[in-house]
């Protein structure tokens, strides 16, 4: 049993590596994404600089608007970048040739799962990290009322929510290789149409604030923003933690049942050995 455990470890770690390889393999496009990123995120959050010109109101509050829209966007950039990464998973085994050999490989899948968000998880809190380094540079925010480890938790408990999602939706590249890869992209705008990310969810037409309800995104964003933006205690923040810790608890084991179906469905059928 000690052996079988130690060989599952092993296999999970050189997933973590094989997927550390990518990224330094294709370095440059790491750096233009990395750009992509920043400029993107600021242009989001010069917004909040440009209701106050636009609306002539000396007022408003611009530096609490900035940091509105900038929790909303790292918050999503971090998310996202957790479902790109293992909703990818199929797109990547088949980009580098070894899709067979990965799926008929005599290891379990929740390892390889486990394997690939271990490291989805690392990449994106870096990725955002750096982010909101550059961010709180450029607009010179002041955080330092900030419960920074309150927004750590959210975050942390919001992502094992998106990895039952980003595994659910992985089945589509496998099931569908020509254009799966693009239909996942409809889950990710549904849920950033119906989360608030850039804008209280209290704006929305009343299905979507009821539909918003069952988006994991919802009680991370509000909950990230509370710690950041009101500087509310981590003991707090439990009301926002607990919903999306439960919808992790539901969604993964969902998502590796039907991932597990699909695979058994593709291997059946063939859709393996194609490119796509």
């Amino acid at each position: 049993m000690t052996t079988t455990a130690l060989h599952q470890l092993r296999a999970t770690y050189a997933f973590i590596e094989r997927n550390a390889n990518l990224v330094k393999r294709y370095w440059a496009w790491e750096i233009v994404w990395m750009v992509y990123s920043i400029a993107e995120s600021l242009s989001v959050s010069f917004i909040g600089l440009g209701m106050q010109y636009i609306s002539g109101d000396s007022s408003l509050d611009s530096q609490y608007l900035v940091l509105y829209l900038v929790i909303g966007t790292l918050v999503w950039r971090f998310l996202s970048s957790i479902f790109y990464w293992i909703t990818e998973l199929i797109s990547i085994e088949r980009w580098e040739g070894t899709i067979e050999y990965t799926l008929m490989a005599p290891i379990r899948r929740l390892t390889h799962m486990f394997g690939q968000t271990v490291f989805a998880v690392i990449y994106s809190l870096f990725f955002t990290a750096v982010i909101l380094i550059v961010t709180i540079f450029v607009f010179d925010l002041n955080v330092s009322h900030a419960n920074m480890f309150g927004g750590l938790i959210v975050l942390i408990s919001g992502s094992l929510s998106f990895i039952g999602i980003s595994i659910m939706a992985s089945t589509l590249p496998l099931l569908f290789p020509e254009r799966g890869a693009q239909m996942t992209h409809i889950v990710i705008a549904l849920l950033l149409l119906v989360s608030g990310v850039y804008y209280p969810v209290q704006v929305l037409p009343k299905v979507l604030q009821k539909i918003a309800v069952f988006s994991p995104a919802t009680y991370v964003l509000n909950g990230t923003r509370q710690a950041v933006l009101e500087g509310v205690r981590t003991p707090l923040l439990w009301e926002y933690i607990w919903p999306a810790l439960l919808m992790g608890i539901l969604l993964i084991p969902a998502g590796l049942y039907i991932f597990s179906l699909a695979e058994h469905y593709a291997k059946r059928s063939g859709k393996l050995h194609r490119n796509g």
